[in-house]
């Protein structure tokens, strides 16, 4: 590309109304603007960076065998009802009516019509196993889009979805996309980690994702620093293996707490510690008000309440209901008396004389013990902290923040019998399909490469995904050596198939470098006033200095890089 007559633009300032790095510096490096709230278009070099991300899957992706289609947006929306999934998804589907006034939504991701297409392929078991995949527009309506193209409204994934007869052929193409995802980010040059994930509202046997190590991530990682553990704070589990406290039990005790509610507030009132505490917190599971302890300095892990119900939704009650329930103001909730369903975290069980609300507003127990009430069950509630102890080794858990840039699940049989997906087996019986599914979220990749990979000059591409391998300056446009020579690289670069810049335009050598810089490109091969001489400056996008090469030495060094 010629910069001189080509649509090309950068910012100089930030971008006011983008809160994060990448959003920031792929908006200034006009690659992205934003259209609205979680909506934005890919301009020329965005979208180059997009489609060699997409090109890096497509071809993993074919390797594996998998073939390529494209599905619809516009969905009828009793498809996901027929599944089940439409209540799931909730206020997070875009909803119109066509002309008839018949229901549509905008798919959020595309189980159902995959099981759709695979119903017409398959009626034996011979015609299994296969994967079909596509890159496709997805919809979801985010309450609070942000961080530029990492939560967002209108977003392009590539989804895949496995066909087999039977857990045993599951598992064989469910490692082959794995290993496809593998290799895709480690050609990407993305630091990233594979964390076991809740299945959520997908369903399903199993759901890994893999999470690009960033301090902006939304997701915390649970790692180890003794072994390979890795995990999802939302599912990580607390093993029950605490020690049984040596306390002798002593009588509870109601204390008068006034206008202390918090465990801050009455740690201080009494002279006690928080992991002297049991917190009682109410909440709303479904349709069902229930109790949950943990201990003063934990956590209630929401996703583990989640599953130990089958709920579909889970939250804090209202100050409404928790006074109905514990006849008491929000602060003073405790197991004592309580005639809701009581969980309770393993960790608690092994304690002894520790403080609890008594439902009664400004008032304590203190010393209460197992003997004083009765929970209806008892299990790993809490989320896991940093300093635990690794639930596979014994080893110390800390944590990374993380983007997911893509996941895979093993769905089992879920959606092949909500879409009446079947084949006759060797017996001639109908079998439910056991399916797959593998999602990778190109823009989030962009976005975390970006985050990853930037210093305070701008985007500092790899090479497998930059928009342009080579940038070639021209210092002075009225020098004639120099644009004669400058287009000669320019050729030679094309000739070889590569992706290459001419900076042609009439701005000062400063401005051009600072682009450059700003739009990320691995190498600059600036001609200035030594190619009458056939020589020009050589700088890699990482380097500090650049380097003094023949023209020709520095095409040879330039290509090396490239296709290494």
């Amino acid at each position: 590309m010629k910069l001189k007559n080509s649509y090309f633009y950068t910012l100089r300032e930030n971008v006011k109304d983008e809160d994060s790095i990448s959003g920031n510096l792929l908006a200034r490096s006009g690659m992205i603007k934003k259209n609205s709230a979680g909506v934005y278009m890919y301009l020329p070099l965005g979208y180059k960076v997009l489609q060699n991300i997409q090109n890096i899957v497509r071809e993993e992706m074919d390797a594996t065998g998998a073939q390529e289609v494209l599905m619809p947006a516009l969905i009828p929306e009793e498809i996901y009802v027929n599944s089940g999934r439409r209540a799931g998804f909730g206020n997070g589907m875009f909803s119109l009516k066509d002309r008839n006034l018949k229901p549509y939504v905008l798919g959020p991701t595309h189980e159902e019509l995959f099981a759709m297409a695979g119903s017409m392929g398959i009626h034996s078991y011979k015609d299994l196993p296969f994967n079909l995949y596509q890159f496709q527009t997805k919809f979801r309506d985010e309450a609070r889009p942000r961080f530029g193209l990492i939560r967002v409204r209108e977003f392009i994934m590539k989804d895949a979805y496995s066909f087999d007869t039977d857990l045993a052929g599951l598992d064989v193409s469910y490692q082959k996309m794995f290993d496809a995802y593998k290799k895709s980010f480690d050609r990407m040059e993305i630091d990233y980690k594979v964390v076991r994930a809740d299945t959520g509202v997908m369903g399903g046997l199993l759901s890994e994702e893999f999470q690009a190590v960033t301090d902006i991530g939304e997701d915390v990682l649970v790692l180890c620093d003794s072994c390979n553990y890795s995990s999802n704070l939302e599912i990580s589990p607390c093993p029950d293996n605490y020690e049984d406290s040596t306390e002798e039990m002593l009588e509870k005790e109601l204390v008068f707490t006034p206008n202390a509610k918090t465990i801050e507030e009455v740690s201080e009132f009494l002279g006690k510690k928080p992991t002297d505490f049991v917190k009682t917190l109410i909440y709303q599971v479904d349709d069902q008000v229930v109790a949950c302890m943990v201990r003063g300095n934990r956590d209630v892990n929401q996703t583990k309440l989640q599953k130990a119900f089958g709920a579909t939704e889970v939250a804090l009650a209202d100050f409404d209901t928790v006074k109905r329930v514990t006849n008491a103001n929000v602060g003073f909730a405790g197991p004592i008396g309580l005639t809701i369903p009581v969980i309770m975290d393993y960790e608690i069980a092994h304690m002894r004389n520790f403080i609890v609300g008594a439902n009664q507003t400004d008032y304590h127990y203190t010393n209460v013990n197992m003997s004083d009430f009765t929970p209806t069950k008892v299990m790993d509630l809490r989320e896991i902290q940093e300093n635990d102890i690794c639930p596979v080794c014994g080893g110390k858990i800390y944590f990374k923040k993380g983007i997911e840039i893509g996941n895979t699940f093993k769905l089992g049989t879920k959606y092949s019998e909500a879409m009446d997906l079947y084949y006759t087996d060797t017996n001639n019986k109908l079998q439910p399909v056991v399916m797959g599914s593998y999602g990778l979220g190109p823009g989030r990749v962009m976005a975390a490469l970006v985050e990853q990979k930037h210093d305070d000059n701008g985007i500092i591409w790899p090479v497998s995904v930059a928009p342009y391998k080579v940038a070639v300056v021209i210092i002075n446009n009225k020098f004639e050596d120099q644009v004669k020579l400058a287009n000669e690289l320019y050729d030679t670069f094309k000739a070889q198939g590569i992706d290459v810049i001419l900076d042609d335009r009439d701005e000062r050598a400063g401005v051009k470098f600072k682009d450059m810089d700003l739009i990320g490109v691995p190498v600059r091969i600036t001609v200035g006033k030594l190619a009458s001489e056939g020589k020009v400056e050589y700088k890699l996008r990482t380097a500090q200095e650049a380097e003094t090469l023949d023209a020709q030495d520095a095409v040879a060094k330039a290509l090396e890089l490239i296709k290494k």
